[in-house]
This record gives structure tokens, sequence and C-alpha cells, in this order.
């Protein structure tokens, strides 16, 4: 009988450029062939789709990446399994579901995969390395065993990778790049530093406060879905242990729900949650007393009423202004509390928040607030610069590196909105518009004009937004939705204003491309802008469907 051939090797090298028999490859594809690899040799054989969340995707681009992952190893000729049966054959799998996970190798696949760094046959520790666990795993399989109440040294380890975590948070380095991520040497991200630090947690609270940590993460990447599970646990833990701190975790885990819930743009959920957190005996004590807990709940409450107020502009003043006025005396409220726990990173958020409430509140006819008396418009304008203008400040006196996206945002909106542009202008009529320049807005600044330095604040907006964008890009800083598609669209405005139609056509691609992220009143902003401020002849193929003449014009806060 003749031989059967030999199964052909598939050689993935693990160092940069990643290839896969000598051929670039792409990075998330070749991390879940490897981390597959790795499953069935180690692991039992499963990678799930949490393997995937924080590593090399979030829950936006999940779909495309497994998508663009199965195409590739259609093209490297390798069959890949999903589901829990791991004895069933490939082919016959349904492929509607093979987004759900979890994938794995058959045995035959996984013998013909050879990882290699170098050229040369990767190690262990080499492998687990490049997929990010060598430092989890070598932490969890620690020895020994504690009394509950002990305190080992084993809890400084925790509390720095605690510290590491809101470190990084505060840098935006929420979780690992997706092009080249995990590289040696590189600064762990958020995600990956909370991790550890869960191996390390060694009492119910460290676990809880793991868990709470993650749902914070999570929220500020933009996905709900996984920031409510963690939230599930955090009140499974709290519910089935008696837990140091509950009360405070309790506190923070109502308002991360409602940090949801505002994302969600689910306002009466929102408010809800929050009204009957201070309705509650036991949690409205620890908002009494706990600043970082007040911090956060009046600045949620303060962009709640925010929005709320903008809201209801055109159809009720009274109550618009009624609700104008609070959220601007829970902003100072918030201020105040951040200052009170000395967290200028705190302090920086609600700084810009109140000076971007104070200029849309003008803009929709609210400018005659107490808060506000003193202030015409030109003089709104200028108060509402000088508070960002404070935030910026404060951001360049921590570490230099929690500067917000939403500044830049903020200021380039306010600089375009000293046009009173056409509907619809031609490109001669939208380029004779005449914007706020950077130097008019550190003029406007005044005394804090020190905050807006050459490093960070180049002399143009579109290279200002074009700066930020090459952060996200490149995996420096990673914005979510909301922020990266905000800085797609002033990058394009003003890359257009500027005569670079072609730069202004791509970026407009790209949030073409990203809108489906996010939620319909947010995805209504942009369209309109969109259809209302930019020329007609720019990229007219791209744009998106114009809505009915009819509807109302959305007024829209970011926070």
């Amino acid at each position: 009988m003749p031989k059967t051939a030999a199964p052909t090797p598939l050689s993935i090298e693990l160092t940069s450029p990643q290839s896969v028999n000598g051929q670039r490859a792409a990075f998330q594809s070749l991390w879940l062939l490897a981390r597959m690899k790795h499953a069935h040799d180690a692991e039992g054989g499963l990678v799930r789709l949490a393997d995937l969340r924080g590593e090399v995707s979030d829950a936006s681009t999940l779909r495309m990446v497994v998508s663009r992952a199965f195409r590739d190893f259609k093209a490297w000729n390798v069959e890949v399994g999903w589901g829990e049966d791991t004895q069933r054959e490939p082919r016959f799998l349904n492929a509607e579901r093979r987004s759900q996970g979890p994938f794995w190798l058959p045995p035959a696949e996984a013998r013909r995969v050879r990882m290699l760094v170098g050229g040369r046959t990767a190690t262990a520790a080499e492998v687990a390395s490049f997929l990010g666990l060598r430092s989890r795993r070598a932490h969890a399989a620690e020895p020994g065993s504690r009394p509950p109440d002990a305190v080992h040294l084993q809890d400084a380890a925790f509390w720095k990778q605690l510290v590491a975590s809101q470190q990084a948070a505060r840098q935006g380095r929420l979780m690992a790049p997706v092009a080249g991520g995990g590289a040696a040497g590189s600064p762990a991200s958020a995600l990956e530093s909370i991790r550890l630090a869960g191996t390390l947690a060694a009492t119910d609270f460290q676990r809880a406060l793991v868990t709470l940590n993650e749902a914070m993460l999570w929220r500020r990447l933009g996905d709900n879905e996984q920031a409510r599970r963690r939230l599930q646990a955090l009140k499974k833990q709290r519910l089935a242990h008696h837990v140091a701190g509950n009360d405070y975790l309790g506190a923070m885990e109502c308002i991360v729900s409602a940090w949801c819930a505002y994302t969600a743009r689910d306002l009466p959920l929102a408010q809800s949650l929050l009204g009957g957190m201070a309705n509650d005996a036991a949690r409205s004590l620890v908002l009494r007393h706990h600043p970082d807990v007040r911090f956060e709940w009046c600045n949620l409450w303060a962009l709640v009423c925010r929005s709320r107020a903008l809201g209801l502009s055109a159809d009720d003043k009274p109550a618009a202004a009624a609700l104008a006025e609070e959220s601007l005396q829970r902003f100072g409220e918030a201020l105040a509390a951040a200052f009170e726990s000395h967290s200028f990173d705190a302090a920086q958020h609600v700084a810009a928040n109140m000076g971007m409430a104070a200029w849309l509140f003008d803009r929709v006819g609210l400018s005659d607030l107490p808060a506000l008396a003193h202030d015409g418009h030109a003089d709104t304008t200028r108060r509402a610069v000088q508070w960002i203008a404070f935030s910026e400040w404060l951001c360049g006196h921590t570490d230099g590196q929690g500067r917000s996206a939403w500044n830049a945002i903020y200021l380039m909106r306010i600089a375009r909105g000293h046009c009173r542009p056409e509907e619809q202008p031609t490109l001669a009529q939208f380029r004779a518009q005449k914007p706020l320049d950077p130097a008019a807005i550190s003029q406007l600044a005044g005394p804090l004009a020190d905050a807006f330095d050459a490093a960070h604040w180049p002399a143009r907006w579109v290279e200002v937004a074009q700066a930020r964008l090459a952060d996200h890009q490149a995996g420096r800083r990673r914005y979510p939705g909301l922020q990266h598609c905000s800085l797609l669209f002033e990058h394009a405005w003003y890359a257009a204003h500027a005569g670079e139609l072609k730069a202004a056509e791509q970026s407009l691609a790209l949030l073409r491309e990203t809108l489906p992220q996010l939620v319909p009143s947010d995805r209504a902003y942009f369209t309109e802008s969109w259809n209302d401020t930019l020329p007609a002849e720019l990229v007219l193929e791209a744009k998106p469907p114009r809505r009915p003449a009819a509807r109302k014009k959305a007024v829209r806060r970011s926070g």
C-alpha cells in the first residue's frame, strides 16, 4: 500500500514582523492560531471569546476579527473548529455560529503547527510571553495558603498591579494594541495589569476590587455587555461573602451600572440608579463621606442633567434652564470632591465637562442662567475655553500622560462653532468660513494659555486631530468609539477646510465604518453634522443617507 503523505507543517514566526510559512500575517489571526495551539497542548483545547477580548479585540470589533481570522485560516490551509464539541469535524459545523466560539484545533491540525522565535522552535515561556500568559501563570502557580485575615508580603505585589492598572488607564493604555500588541518590553495595558492583579488577589475584598476595576475598564472601552457581566460577578461576590468595604463596593457597582445606562443613552435609568443610591441609607452615607464616590456620583448626575437640558431646550425652556442650572451646580460639587480626594485626574475630567456644558447651554439659548448671568456670548466662550484649558493644565501637572482626547475635541467644536455656515455649503463657501485657530483659543485661555504646549498642540487643528488619531492607530492610546468618531469627524472637517480633501475623504470613510458601533442618538449627531456642515462636493458617494428634513437638530454632549 502507498504511504500516506505526511501533513505539511505550518510554521508560525512569533517575532515581529509575524509570519506564517514565511509570509506576513495579520497579527490577530496569527495570535488566535497560536493561542489555539497553546490551548491544545496545555489547557484542554478551547479558546473562548473572553480570551480574545482585551488581547486582540474588544466587543465592537470581535466579529470582524474572527471573520478575518477564518479567511486567513482558509488561505493557510488549516482547519479550525468552533463550538463546545471538539469531536466534530469542522467541515460539518454551522458557520453562522462561528463568531460565538469557542475555537479549537483538531489534533491532526495541531500536530502541524510549529511555533518559532527567530527561526528556531519557541520555548513554552516564549509562547506564553507572546500570548500574554506568562506573568499570570507564574503568579497563579505560587503555592501556599493563608488565613483570611492574614497580611502577607504577597499583598504588596497585588497592590502594585492594581496601581499599575489604574496608572495605565489614566494614560489611555486601556488594552493591548491590536497591531503588534504585547511586544517585549512594552508597558502592560490596564486590562493586562488588572488581570494579573486578579491572580495575586488573596482576600474576598481584593478579588471584588479586581472585578470592580474590570467593570470600570470595560465601561471605558465602550463594551457595556462585558461591563455588566463583571458587575453581575461583583454582585455575586458581595452577596456570597461578607466582604470588607462592602458598602463602598455596592456604591461603586451602582455608579458603574448608571454609567452603562448613560453610555447607552438610557437617561431615565441612569438617573433612577443614581437617585436610588442617594436614597439608600447605607449608600447615602458612603456618598456623603467618601469623596471619590461623591465625585463619581455628582459628575455623572451633572452629565445626565446636561443631556436632558439640551434635549428639552427647544420645547420647554423653563425645565431646560432648571436642569442646566442643576448640572452646573453638580459639576461644581464634583470638582470640590475631586480636590478633596487630591485627584487631579478626576478634577481634569469635570473641569472639561463644566466648560463644555457652559458653551452648549449658551448655544441653545440657556445663557441667562444665574451661573452665567454676567457672561455675554463672547464671555461664555472665553469661560468655556478657560475651564477646558484648566483641565489640560491639570493633565500636564500629573504625569503628563493623562491628556484627554475630549479636551481637543471640545476645543475643535468650539473653534468651528464660531462660524455661521450656510447649510450644505459649497466647497468655496465652506473654505471661506473662519473658525478660531489654536492661537485664538490660546488667547481666550488667558492666564491658562501655558496649558497648550507646542508638543501636544500644533499650530493647526487638522494636526491636533491627526496627532491623536495617530496615537490611537499606533496603540499608544485607546480611544473608545465615541471619542474615535469625534476625532475622525473633526479631522475631516479641518482637513477639508484646509483644502486637504484626500485626507478628509479618508477620515470620513473610516468614520462611516466606525459609526455602527455607536448608539443611535450618537450616530444621529454625526450624520446630521456630516450632512449639514460639510460641502456637498466632498466625497458625496461616501456620505451616510440623509435623514428627513423635518427632524430636529441634535445638540450632543460628550463626556
